[in-house]
C-alpha cells in the first residue's frame, strides 16, 4: 500500500521501502520516514556572511551541517554532489544530541548555533526540528538556508524554532520552476510566511539567458517590496557546474544592472561574487 509524504508539492505516494523524488524520504512500514536522520555529509564552521546572511549577527561564525538529497533538481546546483545522493554511509551519524553539544563546545570560537544548510535541509524536517529544539535549549540559534519548497502546515510548527531563513528564490516564473521541478507559488508561500515569524533574507543566482531579465527582476523586487522593503536581497554570480558546464559565467556588468534595479524597491541588496 502506498503512503503519500505531505511535506512539499511534490506529494509523493511511495510504496513500502520506496524513496521520494527527493532521494531521502522513505515509506518504511505505511510511514514516511526521513532516511538521511542524522546523516551528516558536510560540517564545518563557516562566516555568518557566507550562507549569506548580511544582517543577522554580522561578524559572528555558524556551525554548518548538511546531510544528502533534495526536492528540486537544478541543473546548475552548485552542491550536486550531495544533492543528487541517493544513499550514503557516513563514518558516523550525529543525533541531534551530539549535534547540539558540537555546537555549544564551539562558542568559545564565536559559533552562535547551527545552519541546517548544503544540501535542502527541509527535506530532513524530523532532524531538523529535533537538532533545533534542543540547539535552542542550549541559547544557540538556529538558521536555514533553503529553496523553501515545502507546505504551509509543516512549515509553521518549525518557524517558532527557526531563527533566521536565507531562501534561494530562483526566479520569478513559474516556466523556470518547472525546469527544476519545482514550484514558484510554495516558495513565495514560505518566504510571506517566514518573514511574519523571523529574520528573512533571500538570495537569487543569475544566470545567463535565463533569469536575468529586467521585467523579472522588477517583478521580484516589486513583490519582495510588498512584503518587507528591508528584507536583505542578495544578487548572485554563477559559474559553470554540474549540468551547465556549457554556460558562461555570468558578466559582472549583469549583476551590476539587476542590483541597480533591485535598488529602486529595496533598501539592502548585495551583489555576489562581483
Amino acid at each position: 500500500m502506498k503512503t503519500t509524504c505531505e511535506l512539499c508539492f511534490h506529494k509523493c505516494a511511495l510504496a513500502p521501502g520506496q524513496l521520494g523524488f527527493c532521494g531521502a524520504r522513505r515509506n518504511v512500514d505505511g510511514k514516511v520516514i526521513c532516511d538521511n536522520y542524522g546523516k551528516i555529509t558536510a560540517a564545518a564552521i563557516d562566516p555568518i556572511e557566507k550562507k549569506p546572511f548580511y544582517h543577522f549577527f554580522p561578524g559572528s561564525v555558524i556551525f554548518s551541517v548538511g546531510s544528502y538529497g533534495c526536492n528540486l533538481h537544478c541543473p546548475f546546483c552548485q552542491n550536486s554532489s550531495i544533492s543528487t545522493m541517493r544513499e550514503f554511509n557516513p563514518a558516523r551519524t550525529i543525533s541531534p544530541e551530539e549535534l547540539a553539544d558540537l555546537a555549544l563546545s564551539y562558542k568559545s570560537r564565536g559559533n552562535i548555533g547551527v545552519a541546517y544548510t548544503y544540501n535542502e535541509p527541509l527535506i530532513s524536517y524530523e532532524y531538523v526540528m529535533d537538532s533545533a529544539k534542543i540547539v535552542r535549549s542550549l541559547g544557540m540559534q538556529n538558521v536555514l538556508v533553503t529553496n523553501g519548497t515545502i507546505e504551509e502546515e509543516p512549515l509553521r510548527a518549525l518557524l517558532p524554532w527557526i531563527d533566521a531563513l536565507n531562501v534561494d528564490l530562483k526566479s520569478f516564473t513559474a516556466e523556470f520552476y518547472q525546469k527544476l521541478a519545482g514550484d514558484l507559488e510554495s516558495v513565495k508561500r514560505t518566504i510571506r510566511i517566514a518573514s511574519a515569524a523571523c529574520h528573512v533574507e533571500v538570495t537569487t543566482l543569475i544566470i545567463p539567458g535565463e533569469n536575468d531579465s529586467d521585467e523579472e527582476m522588477t517583478a521580484l523586487t516589486e513583490w519582495l517590496a510588498d512584503i518587507n522593503p528591508e528584507t536583505p536581497y542578495h544578487i548572485s554570480r554563477f559559474f559553470p557546474h554540474h549540468k551547465m558546464n556549457d554556460k558562461p559565467a555570468t558578466p559582472i556588468s549583469t549583476i551590476q544592472r539587476l542590483v541597480e534595479i533591485a535598488k529602486k524597491r529595496l533598501k539592502y541588496v548585495y551583489c555576489g561574487n562581483c
